[in-house]
């Protein structure tokens, strides 16, 4: 059994979005470990201000970066990141030589340079642009649907 740690930044406040999450979290939890650690999100007065949001990314990059889990894969979410297929993700999550893999999801303003540039891996699952917080729903489904691959299950039609 492997260990899955998830970091995100900022928290769920919709209880349908925490509810989904959290389901899916409960299914994986019978193939690998799973941590999730939530960060607080850097306060911004000015959501113009571009060296406000850059001072508040490089905030939350020291606390990424020092929740990372000693010898796991990283995998940083971002947009500009390779587009993998589920069997894809699901060979490079089975392919971390520790057993560990954590996953990196920023915050609403993005990611410092500095958290991307620390990743393994830059994993984008779309060109779109999604809701930070559904992102967590739809990670936590392809990360459950990656273990259920592993398997040999029937989840992945």
């Amino acid at each position: 059994m492997g260990y899955l740690t998830v970091i995100t930044v900022g928290s769920l406040k919709e209880k349908y979005l925490i509810a989904a999450k959290d389901e899916y979290k409960k299914r994986l939890g019978a193939y690998t470990r799973v941590e999730e650690i939530e960060l607080k999100e850097e306060k911004i007065s000015n959501e113009d201000d571009k060296k406000e949001i850059e001072r508040a990314l490089e905030c939350e990059a020291d606390r990424i970066l020092a929740a990372i889990p000693k010898g796991a894969m990283t995998v940083a979410l971002a947009v500009e990141g390779k587009q993998y297929s589920s069997e894809e993700l699901a060979r490079l999550i089975g392919g971390a030589e520790s057993g560990k893999v954590c996953l990196i999801i920023g915050s609403s303003h993005g990611m410092s340079e500095r958290v991307k540039r620390a990743a393994d891996v830059r994993l984008s699952f779309s060109r779109l642009t999604f809701p930070h917080q559904l992102m967590r729903v739809i990670l936590f489904e392809a990360l459950y649907r990656s273990h259920t691959i592993l398997a040999g299950k029937r989840y992945h039609k």
